[in-house]
């Protein structure tokens, strides 16, 4: 019977941090899903790609695959070129442990069309990050439709 006690207790004491680590993840991805939001529309290209890890992947749905944050700043500073503001991710699902982060969200944002006229665009994302040593996250991996 104390064997069965003391294990339940070291389950607890033990678990709870895995626990605990699962609901900050939620958190921690809104957080990082809030300041990337508020660079791009900012039309801040440099912050966006200051939340990319050196060796990250941007996926889109152009199939042309942009590999660390130069490259990545540059897709970005296309789509401003572009007209396209008001973007938003909206966190569907979160997960991860101290050191692999993921997240699902809505996007939208506004984009202009043929003739120039607010345009609604949106899709569906999934991003990959590493947790830094000081606790926040940057993107290892995005992709999105």
């Amino acid at each position: 019977m104390k064997l069965a006690q003391t294990s339940a207790l070291v389950f607890c004491l033990l678990g709870a941090p895995g626990v605990a680590l699962a609901a900050d993840a939620k958190g921690d991805v809104e957080k990082a899903y809030a300041a990337w939001d508020a660079a791009f529309n900012k039309h801040d290209a440099k912050a966006i790609g200051a939340s990319y890890v050196a060796t990250a992947k941007l996926m889109p749905p152009t199939h042309q695959v942009a590999s660390g944050p130069a490259e990545i700043e540059k897709f970005f500073d296309g789509l401003f070129a572009n007209g396209v503001t008001g973007h938003k991710l909206e966190v569907i699902d979160a997960g991860g442990d101290d050191k692999v982060v993921f997240g699902t969200a809505k996007w939208s944002a506004t984009g202009k069309d043929k003739e120039g006229k607010p345009s609604p665009l949106g899709g569906l994302a999934m991003h990959v990050f590493e947790r830094q040593a000081d606790g926040s996250l940057k993107l290892r991996l995005q992709t999105f439709n």
